[in-house]
């Protein structure tokens, strides 16, 4: 069989699976719905929490823009990595402790507010929605090259699947869903990762490949090959990076405290049955994402060694039928500046204009055919990027959705809402949100990861400060909280949409503040809200009595010895 045959055959498997399992562990009550009825497994929720994590993002573009940017892409890994790191030691034990269903729940209480509620509720759905978006052009992607289908086309078709498993099954169908989308994700990212590895290097295990001689005889290291390739071509050596130090370390605290203050990751630690097992969970999940995330920069590497080799200074007639699949796409383009028929692939220190044009995001997908792998990898690899960009899309569809449902409907504006009214709530508010997710899929503002980037820092400057000066400080008030989230993400969202939207050709490190770009402004926004929100509260009434015990009773619960159970 044929690619396409095989992408077919793999696609309609899986998704045979995922719709199966939605059906098997549907929603039956509004504690399905939003927390599986706290009755997940550690390892299960681990697994369930490591696909809802690993998007499109990770899957699709982090390898492809580590492989275009070299060193300066190490950023994605550091941040995203030891995000979940900080989110699974400092803030979701106390979380699950609290025992509610969402973030803005936790805020609205915690701080006492329905304002704080509704505050935390709009910047969760502004943090979805961006995050969303990412997920959905991941999918747009895959169709379009594998289904030979355009890009909107593609986004349609991954709106219908969301639209049917995370509207029927809620957290208890997209938990048992995710899992499965897990096995399919991490089998397809490692199998063709240890087919070229070995091709390439003789090595099997991906990471050690990395770092390993090729196979060729030449003696010569990866890592030394693609440095001389691309220094050849006019690039900065793969190695070396050029980003200012400031950047780097801004983005990557940008994406470290935004983990931690996603919402759809921390809900998942709402589904176990006790406090311990949230903390077990989150190591299970730590080592799950690891399994992908350390064999990113080799399949990096191994990409664009095999591009370069491939494509670079080659008759444009004489092109491998990868580049012209891929070309139909509009995802990779040629344009005979000079009319020779070469491709001149080159970097800005070359006197030639550059005519090839790649977006980082099909660097992935496509890399087994630029390897020659058998087909049915190809496909594989395929039914893999569409599980990473479902599984996350379905958990921020039931943030968006629960947001509306329980925080606006039932905590707020109509408390008197019955149960069965309020999951219908949900299941429309999940597909009017799925309707507008596949609006910013079709219309992103930027590669899969810088879109998902944003999101990040829209979190790290709105929801981290609120929900770690919620745990650890009993003074924080009201007024503080709101003051310090609608400053952090106002300014965080100002300055995204001023360079990426409104005036995208001042996007460069000259015009930018400080030389912050806007993955990295995060940080800036974060900072801002830590100091307005505690020089508000230094001026304001302090939480009263009751609320300074709930805060201490979260930390340290009366009567509670380790793994207190706290009802869901």
């Amino acid at each position: 069989m044929n690619v396409q045959a095989w992408t077919f055959v793999m696609v309609a498997l899986s998704f045979a699976l995922y719709l199966a399992v939605a059906v098997f562990s549907r929603a039956r009550s509004t504690g399905d719905f939003y927390v599986a009825a706290a009755r997940v497994h550690p390892v299960v929720n681990g697994m369930a929490t490591a696909a809802d994590w690993m998007s499109a993002a990770s899957f699709i573009s982090m390898a492809g823009l580590i492989a275009f940017l070299g060193y300066d892409g190490s950023v994605y890994l550091m941040g995203w990595t030891g995000g979940y790191v900080l989110l699974a030691l400092l803030l979701a034990p106390y979380l699950r402790k609290f025992g509610k269903y969402t973030v803005p729940e936790f805020v609205g209480d915690r701080y006492y507010s329905h304002t704080a509620r509704v505050v935390a509720v709009v910047c969760a759905l502004f943090v979805s929605f961006t995050y969303v978006a990412g997920q959905m052009r991941g999918v747009g992607i895959v169709f379009s090259r594998f289904l030979n289908v355009g890009i909107n086309e593609g986004v349609l078709i991954g709106m219908g699947i969301v639209f049917f498993y995370a509207v029927l099954g809620g957290m208890k169908g997209i938990t048992y869903t995710q899992v499965a989308q897990y096995c399919v994700l991490i089998f397809a990212y490692l199998v063709p990762a240890i087919f070229i590895s070995i091709l390439m290097t003789g090595v099997a295990i991906p990471q050690l490949g990395f770092g390993a001689e090729l196979a060729d005889g030449s003696g010569q290291f990866l890592l030394d090959r693609l440095d001389g390739l691309t220094a050849e071509l006019g690039f900065s050596a793969y190695t070396d990076g050029s980003k200012r130090t400031l950047d780097v370390l801004f983005i990557t605290a940008a994406l470290m405290v935004g983990t931690a203050g996603l919402p759809h990751v921390i809900v998942r630690f709402y589904t176990v049955p006790k406090v311990r097992q949230a903390r077990s969970s989150a190591g299970w999940a730590l080592l799950f994402i690891a399994i992908l995330y350390t064999t990113a920069p080799a399949v990096a590497a191994f990409a664009r060694t095999n591009l370069l080799d491939t494509v670079s200074e080659r008759p444009y007639a004489e092109v491998p039928a990868w580049f012209t699949n891929w070309e139909a796409t509009g995802l990779i383009r040629f344009e005979d500046h000079n009319g020779d028929g070469i491709i001149q692939y080159t970097g800005p220190a070359a006197e030639a204009r550059n005519e090839l044009t790649i977006d980082s995001d099909i660097m992935v997908l496509a890399n087994p055919e630029i390897a020659r792998l058998p087909a049915w990898v190809v496909g594989l690899v395929a039914a893999g990027g569409l599980a990473a960009a479902l599984s996350t899309a379905a958990g921020l569809l039931l943030v968006i959705s629960t947001s509306v449902s329980h925080d606006l409907l039932k905590r707020t504006f109509v408390p008197k809402i019955t149960e069965r009214q309020e999951l219908i709530a949900a299941r429309i508010a999940a597909g009017v949100a799925v309707i507008l997710a596949g609006h910013f899929g079709i219309h992103p503002p930027g590669f899969v990861a810088q879109v998902v980037a944003f999101a990040f820092g829209l979190a790290a400057a709105s929801f981290f400060p609120a929900i770690l000066l919620g745990i650890f400080t009993k003074g924080m008030n009201t007024w503080g909280a709101v003051s310090g989230m609608v400053t952090g993400i106002a300014f965080t969202g100002g300055y995204i949409v001023w360079f990426k939207l409104l005036h995208p050709e001042l996007n460069t490190a000259d015009h930018w503040l400080w030389g912050i770009s806007p993955e990295g402004i995060g940080t800036v926004g974060m900072l801002l809200n830590f100091g307005v929100a505690l020089t508000v509260a230094r001026f304001t009434p302090a939480p009263p009595a009751d609320v300074q015990q709930f805060v201490e009773d979260i930390r340290v619960p009366r009567g509670a010895g380790p793994g207190h159970e706290v009802s869901a």
